[in-house]
């Protein structure tokens, strides 16, 4: 994959934990700096469909032109582990989670021991890869990639993070997100 300014990306994040459904949204890019569209589903508060559910989105999408995918980490909707792997061999697009902090493994095991499936989350946890990272517009982005290089995923972070430590896709799909199901988004996503 040739990276380009305006290469299309999708963000992806979720909304407030309000009830047993929480939003996801995706937002299209292109490159860090066009909206060109949005995406949305529902997942369930720490299920196991947030992996498909990005699948699916990605497969109905009209934006047929899209390159990567970017998640804010691999968690969603509490607990809702997302199977980077799975979602790159299913759409054949780079998947780049990032992460504005270095991920405490030993918290997420021990919180990971509540859940009767907590095996598979876990698979997916070590499944991600090894967390990288680069130096952006305001500091440190860790990351972790799927379905392509990781000197070509820092590449995209650095194309992408224009006005924060996060890549513009996310941190839009953060303020749409966090706007619908609250009212109102946070000033720092």
């Amino acid at each position: 994959m040739k990276i380009k300014p305006q290469t299309r990306i999708l963000g992806i994040d979720d909304g407030s934990l309000c009830g047993q459904e929480v939003l996801l949204v995706g937002v299209v890019f292109r490159g860090g700096f066009w909206i060109d569209g949005l995406l949305s589903c529902w997942i369930e508060r720490d299920g196991m469909d947030a992996t498909d559910k990005i699948i699916s989105m990605v497969r109905n999408t009209k934006h047929e032109d899209l390159r990567v995918i970017m998640t804010d980490g691999i968690t969603f909707a509490g607990f809702n582990t997302i199977d980077i792997e799975k979602i790159h061999e299913n759409t054949s697009l780079g998947v780049i989670p990032v992460m504005r902090r270095m991920p405490d493994f030993e918290k997420i095991e021990k919180a990971l021991n509540n859940f009767p499936d907590k095996d598979e989350r876990w698979h997916h946890v070590m499944r991600a890869g090894p967390i990288h990272q680069v130096k952006v517009h305001r500091g440190t982005l860790y990351f972790q990639c799927a379905g392509m290089e990781k000197e070509k995923a820092k590449r995209i972070l650095e194309l992408t993070c224009m006005h924060s430590q996060l890549p513009e896709p996310v941190r839009v799909a953060h303020i749409i997100a966090t706007g619908i199901i609250r009212g109102e988004a946070s000033r720092k996503p």
